[in-house]
C-alpha cells in the first residue's frame, strides 16, 4: 500500500455496517461493488498478505469474524493476491485468513479514524475537573467488535500511526495519548487531505510524546514564575485596582514565548499582536518586555507623559507598544496593539496593519510578518465581529496568511456561564467555518500549551492559514481584582479556592522528574521577587522621554501646524499628467468586448478631456488617484461593489462581457507609479472598515479608502469610528489617514438610503482629530483626496459623498480646476462669482446689496442656486462650507465681511433639524457673526423639522419638504 496511502478520505461520513456489508459484496463478487471500492479492498487483502510474511505475524490468534470501518481508496492494480482456497505457506496465507485479518484491519483503522474525529471528547482539559469527559461508545472497542480477547492480537495497520502491525492495545495507547490527554485536537472537519496528513504525521506515532530538553523545562518554568509573581506584586502593592490579571491563565506567557521561538526558525521577522485587557499587563511585561518600572509609574499615577506628549490617555490595560526580541539568534520585532474595552474590536485592524506590513516589506508568501490575536471564551464564541475576520482568511486582498488565534478560556465571561452564553460545545467551533485546525489543551500542563503552540506555528508558516489554540484555564479572582465571583459561580470559585497554582504543579512535576530542587524554585522566585522592588521604586521617578509614534514608515510626519496657510497643500496637476491619465481612463486592449453602456460612458469622458469642460466625480476621482499614483503614492479603495460603483459611477474595473476578464485602467499607467488596488469587499461594514483603518495605520505612504455602499451603512461600524478612527490619536498616540466615502443626500430613496449620518461625525469632532468634508464639485473633491498626502501629516477624512450629484449636470469642474496653482477650497463662493458660471444669465448685485447669506454644504446648494436664480433674488448670497471641520473659521469670516449691510444669515439643509451640521454650525457661525460686527446677530435655521427617522419613504412628502426648506431659507 505504501505511504501515499491515505486512510481519512474515502470513507469521510460512513458507517461501519456500510463498509462491512461492501467487503462481504466484494467477497461474493468484486464487481459488485465500485472500482474504487475494489481497489480499496484489494489494498487492504495484499497489505495483511504482505505482513503475515513477517516473523512477528502470529498466525495462531487470527480472528475468523467480520466487523466494521476504515477510510481511503487506492488504485491496487499492481497488487496481487493468491486466493487459492486454503493455502497457508511461507509467502501466503490461507483466502479465509486473509478475510478474517482484512476485517481486523477494516475496524482497527475505522477506530483510528473515530478517535481522530472525536477522540478530543475524551480529553483531561479541564484544570478545575468540573467537567470530566464522559465515555463515548463509538471510541469503546467493542463498538467495533474487539472484545478483551482481542486486544493483543496482531492487526495489520499499514504504517498508520507509524506501525505497520500492532495490536489493539497498542492502537488504544497510542490513540488517548495523542488524543485523549491533556492536549486534544479537531481537525477531521478539513477538507485539504495534505493538511490532515500533515496534523496526523506531526503529532501520531509511538515517538511522538510531548518532549522537552532540561534547558527548556526550566525556561517554561522562569516564565511561569514570572507571570504568576508579577500578578501577586500588582495585587500587594496596589491591592483593589483593577489590573485585569491572568492569575490562572498564566500558561500563556510562555506559550506566547513558544509563538516567537518557533515562528523565528521558520523565517518569521514581526509579529501584530491583538488582545482583550485580560492578562494585557503581563504579556507587556513579560514579552514584550515593556520595563516593569514604567507600568508601575502608570500605577502611581502616571508620569508618563512630558508635555511635549499630547493626549488623553488611556487605562493602562488598553495601552500597546512595541520591541524587538531575539530567540536562537532569530531577531523578531513585536507590537501590541492599543485597544479599547470592546472585546474583539482590534482584531480586523491587526489583520489590517499584517496585510499592510506584508506589502510593504514584499512579503507575498505572507511568511514573514504574522497576526496573533488573543480573545476570551466568552468573547471569541459571542462577538460577530471575530466571524467576519475569519472570512477574510481567503479573500483577495484581506488575506495575512493565517492568524494565529489564542483563546485564553476561563470558562466564564464575567457572571455568565458558557452553557448560558453560547450553544457550541466549545468558544472555538467558529473557526470550523474556515476549516481552522483547533488544538484544545490544559492549561495547568505548561509543556502541552507549548507544544500546542509549537504545532500550531508550524501549521501557520507551513499553509499559511489560520489555526486555533483553546487553552482551557481558569480566573483565580472575580471580572476584576474586587469582583466577587462566588456570587454566580459559587461551585466553580470553591474549586478554584483549593486548586494549586500551574506553577506549583509545574516545579513539582520537574522535582519528581529531578529537574529541579527546592533550593533552585526558591532562589528563582527569590531572583524576581528582588527585581520586582528595584523596579517598584524606580517607577515613582520614570517618565517618558519621548513618544513613539512617527518612527519607522511614520519618520518625518508630525502633528499639524496650527497656521491655516501651514495646512494647505499644492495639489494643482500638470496639464501633460492629467492627460496622460485620461489617455489611460479611456484605453482598453485590443479584442476586449466592453459592455455597450461603457462605451458611451468612455466616449463622454474623451469629450471631457477634448473640450477641457463638464468634467464629472467619478472622472475627476479617477484623476485624483492617478496623479498620486504618478507621484509614487499607493491607492487601496476598499468597500462593498466599489469597484465599478454602487450607482454604477466609478467603473474603475473593465469586465469583458464574453470572458469576464478583468481589465484596470489606473493599473497600466506606466512604469514607476505606485499601486492601484480596488476590492469589493466582504459584505461587511464593521470588519473591512476595521481593516482598511489598521493598513492605513501602518503605511502613511498609501491612500487608503473605505466606501460604503449607503452612508448610513457604517452604523455597523460604529465602534470603529468612536473607539478607533476618531479617537486613537487622543487615546493612544496613533495617527491614521484613512479616507471615508460615505453616500449622503437627500432624493426621496426613504429612511435607510439618505443620510450618512453627518451629524454623529461632527459630534465626535474634537481636538482636531479628523476631517469632515460635503463638497459640491469634482475639483474640491479632486484637491481634498490629493491634499490628504500631500502634508506632512495625516488625519482622518470623512467625505459625505454625492449620489445625484454624479451625473448632476450642473456639478461639474472644468480642466483648468485642476491644473497647477488650484487647491482645496474650505468654503466655495456663489456661482455668481465663479468663473465659469452655472447660469451666466443671473447677475448677482453688489456686496453692498447683500442682506441675505445663505450658508449650506453638499447636494441642497443647486437647489437652492436653481430657485434663488428663477426668483431673481439679487440680495441673496449662498456661500458653501465644503470643510466642516475643523470649521473654517477664517475663510467663513472673511466671505462674511464683504457683505457690509447684512441683515440674515441662515443656515439650510436637508436633514432633519436634529440631524445634520444645524446643532455643530450654529455656534460655530454665531461666533463668527460676533467677531464681524459685535451685534448679536444669530443665524437662522431652514431645514427639515426634527425627526425620529432620517427621511421620510414618501417620493410625494420627500418633494414637498424640499421645496419647503428652499422656499424657507429665501423668504
Amino acid at each position: 500500500m505504501g505511504a501515499d496511502f491515505n486512510h481519512a478520505t474515502t470513507l469521510e461520513g460512513v458507517s461501519p455496517a456500510f463498509v462491512e456489508t461492501l467487503y462481504g459484496q466484494y467477497i461474493a463478487d468484486p464487481t459488485s461493488v465500485d472500482q474504487s471500492w475494489q481497489n480499496y479492498f484489494a489494498a487492504i487483502e495484499a497489505g495483511v498478505n504482505d505482513a503475515a510474511k513477517g516473523p512477528s505475524w502470529a498466525r495462531s490468534d487470527w480472528p475468523l469474524r467480520p466487523d466494521d470501518e476504515l477510510t481511503t481508496a487506492l488504485d491496487a492494480s499492481d497488487m496481487v493476491i493468491d486466493k487459492a482456497p486454503g493455502k497457508k505457506t511461507g509467502s501466503a496465507i490461507s483466502e479465509e485468513e486473509v478475510r478474517a485479518a482484512t476485517r481486523d484491519s477494516i475496524k482497527a483503522l475505522m477506530l483510528i479514524r473515530t478517535y481522530r474525529v472525536r477522540g478530543h471528547l475524551l480529553a483531561s482539559l479541564d484544570p478545575l475537573g468540573l467537567n470530566e469527559a464522559e465515555p463515548h461508545p463509538e471510541l469503546e472497542p467493542a463498538s467495533y467488535g474487539f472484545g478483551p480477547e482481542d486486544m493483543d492480537r496482531p492487526i495489520f495497520t499499514d504504517n498508520v500511526l507509524g506501525l505497520k502491525v500492532s495490536t489493539v492495545r497498542e492502537i488504544l495507547q497510542i490513540l488517548k495519548r495523542t488524543y485523549c490527554g491533556n492536549f486534544a485536537v479537531e481537525f477531521m472537519h478539513i477538507n485539504d487531505g495534505e493538511e490532515k496528513a500533515w496534523i496526523q504525521r506531526r503529532i501520531e506515532g509511538r515517538d511522538k510524546d510531548i518532549h522537552f530538553s532540561d534547558k527548556g523545562k526550566l525556561a517554561i518554568l522562569s516564565k511561569l514564575i514570572e507571570a504568576e509573581q508579577f500578578e501577586k506584586f500588582l495585587g500587594r502593592k496596589y491591592t483593589g485596582t483593577k489590573r485585569f490579571g491572568l492569575d490562572g491563565g498564566e500558561a500563556a506567557v510562555p506559550a506566547l514565548e513558544g509563538i516567537m521561538k518557533t515562528g523565528g526558525q521558520m523565517g518569521l521577522q514581526e509579529i501584530v499582536l491583538g488582545m482583550p485587557h485580560r492578562g494585557r499587563l503581563n504579556v507587556l511585561a513579560n514579552v514584550l518586555q515593556k520595563p516593569y518600572r514604567a507600568i508601575f509609574n502608570e500605577f502611581h499615577g502616571g508620569s508618563a507623559k512630558p508635555d511635549d506628549v499630547q493626549g488623553s490617555g488611556d487605562v493602562k490595560y488598553h495601552l500597546g507598544t512595541s520591541a524587538d526580541r531575539e530567540f536562537d539568534g532569530n531577531k523578531i520585532h513585536l507590537s501590541l496593539t492599543a485597544n479599547p474595552s470592546h472585546l474583539e474590536a482590534v482584531d480586523p485592524v491587526v489583520l489590517g496593519k499584517v496585510r499592510a506590513k506584508q506589502v510593504l516589506r514584499g512579503d507575498d508568501d505572507r511568511k514573514t510578518v504574522m497576526s496573533l490575536l488573543l480573545h476570551g471564551d466568552a468573547a471569541f464564541a459571542g462577538q460577530g465581529i471575530v466571524a467576519e475576520c475569519f472570512a477574510f482568511s481567503g479573500v483577495h486582498g484581506y488575506n495575512s496568511g493565517g492568524t494565529i488565534h489564542f483563546i485564553v478560556n476561563n470558562q466564564i465571561g464575567f457572571t455568565t456561564s458558557p452553557q448560558f452564553s453560547r450553544s457550541s460545545p466549545y468558544p472555538s467551533d467558529v473557526a470550523k467555518m474556515v476549516q481552522a485546525p483547533i488544538f484544545h489543551v490544559n492549561g495547568d500542563d505548561p509543556e502541552a500549551v507549548v507544544y500546542a503552540t509549537k504545532v500550531a506555528t508550524e501549521f501557520r508558516q507551513t499553509f499559511g492559514r489560520d489555526v486555533v489554540i483553546d487553552m482551557i484555564c481558569y480566573r483565580r479572582f472575580g471580572h476584576n481584582e474586587s469582583d466577587e465571583p462566588a456570587f454566580t459561580q459559587p461551585i466553580m470559585y470553591q474549586a478554584i479556592k483549593h486548586q494549586q497554582s500551574v506553577v506549583k504543579i509545574y516545579a513539582d512535576r520537574l522535582k519528581a522528574e529531578g529537574y529541579l530542587t527546592d533550593e533552585m524554585f526558591a532562589q528563582m522566585e527569590a531572583e524576581f521577587s528582588s527585581m520586582l522592588e528595584d523596579e517598584f521604586i524606580a517607577g515613582k521617578e520614570f517618565s517618558v522621554k519621548t513618544a513613539d509614534w512617527f518612527e519607522g514608515k511614520w519618520a518625518g510626519f508630525g502633528r499639524p501646524a496650527d497656521e491655516v496657510d501651514a495646512r494647505r497643500a499644492k495639489t494643482g496637476v500638470a496639464e501633460t499628467t492629467l492627460r496622460t491619465i485620461g489617455e489611460a481612463l479611456t484605453y482598453t486592449p485590443e479584442h476586449f468586448n466592453r459592455h455597450r453602456t461603457l462605451n458611451r460612458i468612455l466616449s463622454a469622458k474623451d469629450i471631457m478631456f477634448e473640450s477641457n469642460q463638464g468634467f464629472d466625480w467619478a472622472t475627476a476621482e479617477a484623476m485624483a488617484f492617478g496623479s498620486l499614483m504618478m507621484e509614487e503614492y499607493n491607492i487601496r479603495l476598499s468597500g462593498q461593489d466599489c469597484g465599478r460603483g454602487t450607482f454604477s459611477q466609478r467603473h474603475s474595473v473593465f469586465v469583458d462581457q464574453k470572458t469576464e476578464d478583468r481589465y484596470i485602467p489606473l493599473q497600466h499607467l506606466g512604469a514607476d507609479t505606485g499601486t492601484f488596488e480596488v476590492l469589493d469587499s466582504p459584505l461587511s461594514e464593521y470588519g473591512v472598515l476595521g481593516f482598511d483603518y489598521g493598513y492605513s495605520s501602518a503605511d502613511p505612504g498609501t491612500l487608503v479608502l473605505w466606501e460604503a455602499q449607503f452612508g448610513d451603512f457604517a452604523n455597523g461600524a460604529q465602534i470603529m469610528i468612536d473607539q478607533f478612527i476618531c479617537s486613537a490619536e487622543a487615546k493612544w498616540l496613533r495617527a491614521s489617514g484613512l479616507v471615508m466615502l460615505l453616500p449622503h443626500g437627500y432624493e426621496g430613496q426613504g429612511p435607510e438610503h439618505s443620510s450618512a449620518r453627518l451629524e454623529r461625525y461632527l459630534q465626535l469632532s474634537a481636538e482636531d482629530n479628523w476631517q469632515v468634508v460635503n463638497c459640491t464639485t469634482p475639483a474640491n473633491y479632486f484637491h481634498v483626496l490629493r491634499r490628504q498626502m500631500h502634508r506632512d501629516f495625516r488625519k482622518p477624512l470623512v467625505i459625505m459623498t454625492p449620489k445625484s450629484l454624479l451625473r448632476h449636470k450642473r456639478c461639474v469642474s472644468a480642466f483648468e480646476d485642476f491644473g497647477p496653482g488650484t487647491q482645496f477650497h474650505r468654503t466655495l463662493w456663489d456661482d455668481a462669482d465663479a468663473k465659469h458660471h452655472i447660469d451666466p444669465d443671473f447677475k448677482l448685485g453688489a456686496d453692498s446689496s447683500i442682506k441675505r447669506v445663505v450658508m449650506c454644504s453638499g447636494k441642497v446648494y443647486f437647489d437652492l442656486l436653481a430657485e434663488r436664480n428663477a426668483r431673481g433674488l439679487k440680495d441673496t448670497y449662498i456661500l458653501r462650507v465644503e470643510q466642516l471641520y475643523p470649521y473654517p473659521h477664517d475663510a467663513v469670516k472673511g466671505d462674511l465681511e464683504r457683505f457690509k449691510n447684512l441683515e440674515r444669515v441662515v443656515w439650510c439643509q436637508e436633514e432633519p433639524k436634529n440631524m445634520g451640521s444645524w446643532s455643530y454650525i450654529d455656534p460655530w457661525i454665531e461666533e463668527t457673526l460676533i467677531e464681524l460686527d459685535g451685534k448679536a446677530l444669530r443665524p437662522r435655521y431652514a431645514g427639515r423639522s426634527a425627526s425620529a427617522a432620517t427621511a421620510t419613504g414618501l417620493a410625494s412628502k420627500h418633494a414637498m419638504e424640499q421645496a419647503s426648506l428652499v422656499d424657507s431659507a429665501l423668504s
